[in-house]
């Protein structure tokens, strides 16, 4: 079902004049059987439509609507269903469908194996999870071992998941701002790169940026005892990090002995142009995490690769999964791997988004509602703005644009508030993407 976007009220105009446009009975059983099944939740139920079918880049109602889906939970690098991914699944299943912990098989041995081969550095050390916030919670108890250090630094703003410890160190309240009482202790938050609201921006991103990044090494040094900073080497609203940003953490971490951890989990596996998202920025962090596209758009399973030497916690348990080596979901994530190796999808992805984001660069000029076009890869967004010389987030008419485009057979994600977050499959034909685009357009032009 496609959720509704973030920060949108399930009872905003936009909203209900898209659901008066879906009068048939189909989606409105089934949206009614969701909304009383299941607990309401913001950013998925109640929902605004339904889905009957995926596949490629396509998700289609139980009316036969159509849309080009250009969110997917980020799970969707290879598209919907593609027929190798499935073809592999079902020779597992008739091969070895389960595994018991404690007793190893050879595919999650392979994908361990090549997940440490791909990834750069002394990254080489592997544990599966079930999904990216458990990945990250495990990333954060071997810093804890490692380090003999509790606390961590994090970035407002950002999202690491929605379990407990996940939460914590995370910094979008709405995964932290419904908890009764503390979260877990000792996770500091520091200002975002790029965040339009820090006193250095007026100086342009570099300034900007190293200012936060100055400010990391601040509160390393002033705390002393912090065993990691986790953070996503690039902003999922999206935001780019400006040049030198990443260089200056990590000397800093080196600096205070503290970990760097890369929630690579929505970037990871060629979203940005690159396998991995902090390449573009020449570090290596200690740690990185792995997950929702890493089983190809079909089953839920993550990765935490780690440095050999952090490999510190062997006399206790620190994942213990029922199916940390299922054999199903590691023959989906090497297929899914294998996939974008062969068919050259990092590349594409580098390709087809330097193309997108120009064009969209470029129409920018002609709308006074758009306030800036930014990203990397297939991963771009276009913030809509009351007037481009505030910046001042405009929710309302950001929602206008979306379900503007739904109803023209596109559908995404609107982040911070009022971004349109686009992030289409790796696998995206040309004319499709050309096609969505001037969806875009247009549905942002005619706001005037």
């Amino acid at each position: 079902m496609i959720s509704h976007t973030e920060g949108e009220s399930n009872h905003s105009a936009a909203r209900q004049e898209w659901a008066a446009q879906h009068p048939d009975r189909a989606t409105r059983d089934l949206l009614a059987r969701d909304a009383a099944a299941f607990l309401h939740q913001s950013l998925s139920s109640p929902c605004v439509s339904t889905i009957a079918k995926a596949e490629g880049i396509w998700i289609e109602d139980t009316a036969g609507r159509r849309y080009m889906d250009f969110h997917g939970n980020s799970a969707h690098h290879i598209g919907y269903g593609h027929p190798r991914l499935i073809a592999a699944i079902k020779a597992q299943l008739d091969t070895l469908p389960f595994a018991p912990r404690r007793f190893t098989n050879d595919v999650a041995v392979d994908l361990a194996e090549k997940l440490a081969a791909i990834a750069p550095g002394e990254l080489n050390k592997v544990l599966f999870t079930t999904g990216g916030s458990d990945a990250n919670e495990v990333a954060l108890k071997i810093a804890r071992a490692a380090t003999g250090r509790f606390k961590t630094i994090s970035f407002w703003d950002a999202f690491h998941g929605a379990g407990f410890g996940a939460a914590s160190v995370g910094g979008e309240a709405t995964f932290r701002s419904h908890i009764a009482g503390p979260l877990m202790t000792g996770t500091e938050h520091v200002a975002p790169f790029n965040c339009y609201r820090c006193p250095y921006n007026h100086a342009g991103p570099q300034v900007c940026g190293l200012a936060c990044a100055g400010m990391v090494s601040y509160v390393l040094g002033r705390e002393g005892d912090v065993a990691a900073v986790i953070a996503e080497p690039m902003r999922a609203v999206p935001v780019v990090p400006p040049p030198g940003f990443w260089q200056a953490v990590r000397a800093a971490c080196n600096r205070h002995g503290a970990l760097l951890i890369m929630d690579e989990i929505p970037t990871g596996l060629g979203k940005t142009g690159r396998m991995f998202g902090f390449e573009h920025d020449g570090v290596i962090p200690d740690i990185v995490t792995l997950g929702k596209s890493l089983g190809g758009g079909v089953l839920p399973i993550a990765a935490v690769i780690a440095r050999s030497d952090l490999d510190v916690c062997g006399d206790f348990a620190i994942g213990h999964y029922t199916h940390e080596k299922n054999p199903v979901t590691a023959r989906a994530a090497l297929t899914t791997l294998q996939i974008i190796e062969d068919e050259g999808l990092v590349d594409r992805s580098a390709r087809l988004g330097a193309e997108a984001l120009a064009r969209l660069q470029a129409f920018a000029q002609r709308s006074p509602f758009v306030g800036d076009v930014r990203g990397r890869g297939l991963l771009f967004g276009v913030e809509i703005v009351a007037d481009r010389a505030s910046k001042q987030t405009d929710v309302a008419r950001a929602e206008r644009i979306y379900y503007r485009c739904l109803a023209a057979g596109l559908s995404f994600k609107i982040s911070a508030g009022s971004v349109l977050t686009l992030s289409p499959p790796l696998t995206i034909a040309q004319a499709d993407l050309d096609r969505a685009l001037s969806i875009v357009e247009t549905a942002v032009l005619t706001e005037g």
